[in-house]
């Protein structure tokens, strides 16, 4: 039989970095390719107890349908927490002028998806950075067939000039979708400024914002910045983040805080997805949430990370020649690395597959897929401490057999 896919899912491409996973590997192979949080920061004691008494005592509860909008007490527990800690959530009993709900989803990735659901038509225009996270593309894609239009990333954020240039040049666009801070892929993070700009030019251009903020408990150097989602007087931005780099990523718990009139529509739409996000689960990240030292282990993870990057940047200095570039990020799990023009990238990065090196090219997050690009993205996160310091060697003597 011919098989007739859909326009939208027919030239979609699969992540590169799911196939570099699965990828047959030995023990020699070290990859530095994948987005996963370090098994180490796993609580798998404290879970194991939670799950014990949650099959003893509330088993029907947990193994029964739920609602969509997510399990109750763990939506109040995570908007306290944003809004103690980050400051987001609106409330009209607290003098705003539109309250913000909390939503639980399957994994950020599903908040993604739903924004574009609910807000944009096939075919339109979305604002994105321009590296950006692949799998938002692909939802942007697979969900409305988006013409995703990317705004170039400067060290300290997009470039303001360009992304009015996008508003203007798409007026179609109702949807802006930004990682402001330790952005995926390039670990960057976006200043206060731009923050404010950005915001400014949403409410010019009556565009939606989607704030995706995945890393953002992951700060281990520098100062905290204000989320964008913060500054919203106007119930124009989305925030969107989850529980994956601060407990598992496999639980796949995320959440969205919008204006109630946006996450009225974003439950109806997920109701049609799957019904409803893993009740089990829920229940589980609700007790760790509000009966164990949480902040603590965000803590604990903080250090983990810190030693990771502080370790793969000293030996990215030790082993890499000069003129290969890469970010030093305060948080989050990845650091960007840029090859001169005149070296060929994808030469480059099979070169690095040949010494059993595993990194991702950085044309995998681009918002025009045909688009070239010198740049490749590291993550710190998973590898051990002596995979770091052996895969920066192999990375090192493959970049010294290409001169610029």
């Amino acid at each position: 039989m011919e098989y007739r896919f859909a326009a939208r899912i027919a030239n979609l491409k699969p992540s590169a970095i799911r196939e570099i996973l699965k990828a047959p590997s030995d023990a020699e192979t070290i990859s530095f390719a994948a987005g996963n949080p370090a098994a180490e920061t796993f609580p798998v004691k404290e879970m194991a107890q939670i799950a014990a008494d949650i099959f003893a005592t509330e088993a029907t509860t947990a193994l029964q349908y739920g609602v969509s909008d997510g399990y109750a007490p763990l939506r109040a527990a995570i908007a306290e927490r944003q809004y103690n800690v980050w400051g987001i959530g609106k409330s009209v009993a607290r003098g705003d002028k539109f309250n913000d709900e909390c939503v639980i989803v399957s994994g950020g990735n599903q908040g993604i998806e739903l924004a574009a659901k609910i807000l944009c038509e096939e075919g339109e225009s979305i604002i994105c950075e321009n590296p950006t996270f692949i799998g938002a593309l692909n939802a942007f894609r697979s969900t409305v067939n988006a013409n995703t239009v990317g705004v170039p990333l400067l060290d300290d954020g997009p470039d303001i000039e360009a992304l009015e240039k996008a508003l203007q040049d798409h007026p179609d666009a109702k949807l802006m979708y930004l990682i402001p801070t330790f952005q995926n892929p390039a670990g960057l993070t976006t200043s206060l400024e731009k923050r404010r700009a950005i915001y400014a030019l949403a409410l010019k251009y009556n565009v939606m914002i989607l704030e995706d903020n995945p890393y953002g408990e992951l700060r281990f150097a520098g100062e905290e910045i204000p989320t964008i989602k913060s500054m919203d007087t106007e119930g124009i931005v989305i925030y969107c983040s989850s529980l994956s780099k601060i407990m598992s990523a496999g639980i796949r718990i995320g959440f969205i805080i919008a204006p109630e009139a946006v996450t009225a529509k974003m439950v109806v739409a997920k109701q049609s997805e799957d019904v409803h996000t893993n009740l089990f689960f829920q229940m589980l990240c609700h007790k760790y949430m509000t009966q164990y030292d949480f902040q603590g282990h965000v803590e604990d993870i903080r250090n983990i990370y810190r030693h990771k990057c502080s370790l793969m940047l000293q030996e990215l200095d030790k082993n890499l020649p000069k003129w290969l570039k890469f970010t030093r990020p305060e948080g989050g799990l990845f650091l960007w690395c840029t090859l001169p023009d005149s070296i060929d990238a994808t030469a480059f990065v099979r070169a690095c597959m040949a010494v059993k090196l595993r990194i991702v090219p950085g044309a995998t997050f681009n918002c025009d897929p045909s688009a070239p690009s010198q740049c490749f993205r590291l993550n710190y996160s998973t590898p051990s401490d002596e995979q770091i310091i052996e895969g920066c060697k192999r990375l090192g003597d493959v970049a010294r057999t290409f001169q610029p």
